[in-house]
């Protein structure tokens, strides 16, 4: 068992090791990394960046209807097999997304007997393979405030594949 003493001695040993650690911090550390004065220190050399011409909130122009022209609808349904888990291909067999059967042609958000989302179903227009493949790039983007979780296709060309696929089975 220990004695009053001992347990002075450990606490103040600790207590002396974190000053020691804050003095070296502050009066060492510090003003050897930046300065005497925080902030008031130059770089030590400054690498340059071009800057880009165009804004880096602008959207990418992206040419849909040629990634449609040159689409594979093979490796659309391969890729569609990623949407099989909200989606259908039967009529009125609707998922947590609504059935896709004959999508091309449609008005967007108007399929009868699905709650559709504020964004979606306030959406104008009617699907065509271009939009569709638009869409599957950032659904978020296209259609602000749908429900659909899906982030989208990275590559442009599977969500055009999977529009010629969905376009083939009208």
């Amino acid at each position: 068992m220990m004695n009053t003493m001992e347990i002075t001695k450990i606490v103040a040993g600790l207590c002396a090791s974190l000053l020691v650690f804050l003095g070296v911090r502050f009066f060492i550390a510090d003003p050897l990394y930046f300065g005497s004065e925080h902030g008031e220190g130059e770089a030590a050399y400054v690498l340059e960046v071009a800057e880009s011409s165009a804004p880096a909130d602008e959207a990418e122009e992206v040419d849909y209807a040629a990634l449609v022209a040159q689409a594979d609808p093979a490796n659309g349904e391969k890729q569609f097999s990623k949407c099989k888990s909200c989606h259908k291909l039967e009529e009125g067999a609707n998922g947590v997304g609504p059935s896709l059967y004959h999508i091309v042609g449609r008005d967007m958000g108007s399929l009868p007997g699905f709650n559709y989302s504020s964004g979606m179903a306030e959406a104008e227009g009617e699907w065509t393979a271009e939009k569709i493949a638009h869409f599957l790039h950032k659904p978020k983007d296209f259609v602000p405030g749908t429900k659909m979780s899906f982030a989208g296709f990275r590559d442009y060309q599977d969500g055009a594949d999977v529009a010629a696929y969905l376009a083939a089975q009208n």
